[in-house]
């Protein structure tokens, strides 16, 4: 089968597309005709092994231990373990998986759900880890309540998409941080309020938040401290920027510590890649309350473009391999 295979870290060039061994469906796996893919930072990340903590995560200390780039994953049901039986084949599924910038991939059972009935392989492939990293930070670390007021910094990127949608959804009042030029995209999606971070400081102490659910990945937390309520809560999401032994992620690293100081409250977001999470927003998108946003899609030769694509910053919502 054909994929985009990496031997070493570094940048988009180390990608090749080549024919390898198609794998074998385990006990509590599922195998799928991949039809499309996601692209998000993470797919950055261990395409390059930056920052160097990435590695030390058990990623793969010289070279990466899963050589097929790709997690996200939409497809159709090929076989089942003998273990499965939530799935079948011809089932058209949506999940998380290694791997699935390929032709074919294994699943674990847990990460797979129903495709949302009303996507189209390309649009549900855009949905798993940026939406449930979404849900997972505005319900579950971010506990948001009806009425109160939300702030999405990077509201037009893939997180922040639905992130802006998802708390609408559950009822908040909400406003995105975007550059000038996604502004209309941010408020087409449901956002109440809009601010160009390019020409106004949001920090500055005049209005604060109840939540903050930040994908940015820069701003210094004490900074966002004056932009939160006295008892809000900050949800720092990935760790982009910053330095190449820890990135961004010296954020996620800190943010239990400042925690101590006053009753506001800073989470780093673990990832959740729970089978829950993909049937609710199976639930909520089939419901009209949520829909993916895909800035474009790649075909498979063309995945180290995508990924270069997304890494400039350009993207409006998720960028998408087909395959």
């Amino acid at each position: 089968m054909k994929a985009i295979v990496q031997d070493v870290y570094g940048p988009a060039e180390v990608l090749e597309l080549r024919e390898i061994d198609a794998p074998i469906v385990g006990d509590d796996e599922v195998l799928i005709q991949v039809h499309a893919a996601g692209v998000d930072p993470g797919v950055w990340h261990l395409m390059t092994g930056l920052p160097y903590l990435v590695r030390l995560m058990g990623f793969g200390l010289r070279a990466p231990k899963t050589r097929v780039r790709g997690r996200d994953v939409a497809g159709t049901v090929e076989a089942v373990g003998r273990n499965v039986s939530a799935f079948k084949p011809g089932d058209e599924v949506y999940g998380i998986a290694d791997g699935t910038f390929a032709e074919r991939v294994s699943a674990n059972a847990q990460h797979l759900a129903l495709k949302p009935s009303n996507l189209t392989f390309e649009q549900a492939a855009a949905v798993p880890i940026s939406g449930l990293t979404a849900l997972h930070g505005i319900r579950d670390a971010g506990q948001v309540k009806p009425g109160q007021a939300v702030l999405v910094i990077g509201a037009s990127g893939g997180v922040g998409t639905y992130a802006v949608q998802l708390a609408k959804a559950f009822g908040a009042e909400v406003t995105g941080v975007c550059r000038t030029e996604k502004m209309a995209l941010v408020l087409s999606i449901g956002a109440d309020h809009v601010i160009d971070y390019t020409r106004e400081d949001f920090t500055d102490g005049t209005r604060r938040f109840d939540l903050i659910l930040d994908t940015g990945g820069r701003r210094p937390l004490s900074e966002l401290r004056r932009a939160l309520k006295q008892e809000g809560t900050v949800v720092v999401v990935g760790g982009e920027g910053g330095g190449r032994w820890l990135g961004g992620f010296q954020r996620q690293l800190t943010a239990p510590l400042v925690t101590l100081f006053g009753k506001q409250k800073f989470i780093a977001l673990m990832p959740d890649e729970s089978q829950e999470g993909l049937v609710t927003l199976k639930e909520l998108i089939e419901a009209g309350r949520v829909r993916p946003v895909v800035d474009r899609a790649y075909p498979l030769d063309e995945a180290a473009d995508a990924i270069r694509y997304l890494a400039e910053g350009h993207a409006r919502g998720k960028v998408v391999v087909q395959v």
